[in-house]
């Protein structure tokens, strides 16, 4: 029997989380105490791969671990989510990537990433994976992996036919060509004044006319509680935040993108595919962690039926 899900290609990151929980973060100098400690699976890449297949898409992940027990975890963990890791290179000595996060009493989160594997996928890596945009609806990536890789791997997916995403997180000035090598530009405010060059924008709408213009026919940009827009072809659409009671930010982004994406893939008129995007993003907000946070396609789906 012939798979009937989207296909997608993630290429992105893997990192094992430390988080420590807190009353706050601490300052510069400072000690704080910690509430709890938890180790979870997560580094973007693997989090959007993750988030994507428990949401309907079939996934192929291409980036790299360590060899060492942290990698093992993290791949076994993708395989539980049924992400294809077989273009996860397995990297000797050198350590897996980790993300140390701490989260204060109100759900936000603070984190540092050390890239460890991550820093080597690069376009050698993307080659030995060529076998993975066959068939292919869609692309996706991130920038915790060294740009050259997400830039190969966006020529590999257009050669194939499938539409290029570009999560342009974390933040960092990119070239107009980079930004043309993509069909959809996904991020957040912060990210998005960073690549248009502007500190202080009060328009939105201005900034998603500036991205645009260089390059993706798509832009989103999230703006947490105050919702999501989404430009194409020259009109914007809006999304209001769902309400919710966060216990933890982490992965709400990764979220939000891994439902765009396969919603894109699968079809979705833009609208609808915000709409689900911005609820998957709110329901990771509910679960602590970072892959653990990541909802289910049938939990998406009632989480929408009682808000239609």
């Amino acid at each position: 029997m012939s798979d009937s899900r989207p296909r997608l290609v993630v290429l992105g990151s893997l990192n094992l989380d430390l988080v420590v929980t807190a009353d706050r973060a601490p300052g510069p100098g400072e000690t704080v105490l910690g509430a709890g400690f938890a180790t979870h699976a997560g580094g973007k890449g693997a989090n959007q791969a993750v988030a994507a297949a428990r949401l309907g898409g079939s996934v192929r992940l291409i980036g790299a671990v360590g060899d060492d027990a942290h990698g093992r975890e993290l791949l076994e963990s993708a395989r539980r989510a049924d992400v294809e890791v077989e273009h996860v290179a397995v990297r000797a000595g050198v350590p897996t990537g980790v993300a140390a996060i701490t989260v204060d009493a109100r759900g936000e989160n603070r984190i540092v990433v050390a890239p460890g594997a991550n820093a080597t996928v690069d376009p050698p890596t993307v080659e030995r994976a060529r076998a993975a945009f066959v068939g292919a609806r869609a692309f996706l990536a991130q920038l915790e992996t060294p740009l050259d890789a997400v830039l190969a791997g966006a020529r590999h997916a257009r050669a194939a036919g499938a539409t290029t995403i570009l999560n342009a997180a974390p933040a960092r000035e990119l070239s107009d060509d980079v930004l043309a090598a993509f069909d959809v530009l996904i991020v957040n405010r912060g990210e998005a004044e960073l690549l248009a060059g502007a500190k202080q924008v009060g328009d939105v709408e201005a900034l998603l006319h500036e991205l645009s213009r260089r390059g993706p026919r798509t832009v989103v940009v999230t703006l947490g509680t105050a919702g999501s827009l989404v430009r194409s072809d020259g009109r914007v659409t809006r999304q209001a935040a769902f309400p919710i009671e966060a216990c933890d930010t982490t992965a709400a982004g990764d979220a939000f993108v891994g439902a765009f994406a396969v919603a894109q893939a699968s079809g979705a008129e833009l609208a609808a595919a915000l709409r689900r995007a911005s609820a998957a993003g709110a329901l990771a907000c509910t679960r602590a962690g970072a892959q653990p946070s990541l909802p289910t396609r049938a939990e998406l789906d009632a989480f929408l039926a009682v808000r239609a």
